[in-house]
């Protein structure tokens, strides 16, 4: 293992898979992309566990993917949706700096942070007068129902720093969403999230039940079933699909670490796997992470059982956030993205915009070859 690096009495160090997961268990929540078995997801990255310690005390973890720079022996150290720390601490500023000096010391030509911190939200009703408003198009331009001073407090700090903002169509491009959809659950029942959803996806849970849709839970021999549908999915919408080996990979590596980290879910009509998913939850948080879908019998609402299943189980888990993960910023009801748009604000719940992810040049001229190379791909 590396020396320590210290800031003050701040220390970075690295720290065992057991230990990270050990302190993950401690706190309500951190993102699944911040958990030791992670690493294991991503084969092609090296990767180390980092502990923040006041003291004796841990008080910050984090999972760094080190992508290597070909000939230069310096990698691109990515933290993605992190690292876990306390964002109002007043010490943050002595955090980022035992950070950046931990990761020089490892030949990191740049580190980049994805801190999981909300910005802005916007609710159902707002987003709902935004789509009708001719003079909004994206998020951006309404007026958000609330402003977090957390986050708009740690946006500002990065920029003081140095830090770069990485917006979705610039510089290497963001590999995770700053705007994602998410439903409260703190302090609510099943009737209160009924309740809250409109009219058509309260009357499509009730024709799921009439149709004869039943949703399940499956396990690693299911990954293949819920594959199938993805690869349907993939070329009905035109992205670029993972193989299925990924998947496989992904439900081992993060069922071997909790047993209920990961989930599959299955939703069937009279023998036939109409819609799939991959459901995730670490502490209060659970993601609606992957989701899949058959061209037949779309008239059954499979996509829209299986979504209230993984809800109502996200509720029961003791989750405060079911989260529908990325949507774009837009509100045009042109876009291609508007008809997903639609589907998840159905459920009542809110956009959030997040602090996103922020580049820190450690190596000024190496990054910005980096840079001018991910601009020509």
């Amino acid at each position: 293992m590396s020396a320590p690096t210290t800031a003050r009495d701040i220390t970075v160090r690295e720290i065992t898979a057991a230990e990270h997961l050990a302190w993950l268990r401690t706190q309500p929540s951190a993102s699944f992309l911040q958990t030791p078995d992670w690493a294991q997801v991503k084969p092609d990255w090296r990767a180390e566990s980092l502990g923040w310690f006041e003291g004796a005390a841990l008080v910050g973890t984090a999972l760094v993917l080190h992508r290597p720079l070909p000939r230069t022996g310096r990698t691109l150290a990515y933290l993605p949706e992190g690292p876990c720390l306390d964002w109002s601490s007043p010490r943050l500023v002595e955090h980022l700096r035992a950070l950046r000096d931990h990761l020089k010391g490892r030949k990191a030509f740049a580190m980049r942070i994805g801190p999981p911190v909300a910005t802005h939200r916007w609710r159902a009703a707002t987003i709902k007068a935004g789509i009708t408003d001719p003079e909004v198009h994206r998020y951006d331009q309404a007026t958000p129902d609330v402003i977090e001073p957390v986050g708009t407090a740690v946006v500002a700090l990065l920029r003081r720093l140095g830090f770069r903002h990485l917006a979705a169509d610039e510089g290497f491009s963001a590999g995770q969403p700053e705007y994602v959809f998410q439903v409260p659950l703190a302090g609510r029942t099943e009737a209160d999230l009924l309740a809250g959803m409109n009219q058509l996806w309260r009357r499509n849970i009730k024709k799921t039940v009439k149709n004869g849709v039943t949703v399940r839970v499956g396990d690693a021999s299911d990954v293949p079933a819920f594959h199938a549908l993805y690869l349907e999915t993939a070329e009905r919408d035109g992205f670029t699909p993972r193989g299925v080996g990924y998947f496989a990979g992904m439900y081992a590596a993060m069922s071997a670490e909790d047993p209920d980290r990961i989930r599959v879910y299955l939703a069937e009509h009279e023998g036939d796997v109409l819609a799939a998913t991959i459901w995730v939850r670490v502490g209060e948080h659970a993601w609606y992470s992957y989701g899949a879908s058959s061209a037949t019998k779309r008239e059954k609402q499979a996509s829209t059982a299986i979504q209230w299943q993984m809800m109502r189980d996200a509720l029961a888990a003791g989750a405060s956030v079911y989260d529908l993960r990325g949507i774009t910023n837009t509100l045009d009801e042109q876009s291609r993205q508007f008809g997903l748009i639609r589907f998840k604000v159905g459920t009542g719940g809110e956009a959030v915009r997040l602090v996103g992810e922020w580049d820190l040049p450690l190596n000024p001229l190496l990054y910005k070859a980096f840079d001018l190379y991910m601009k020509r791909r």
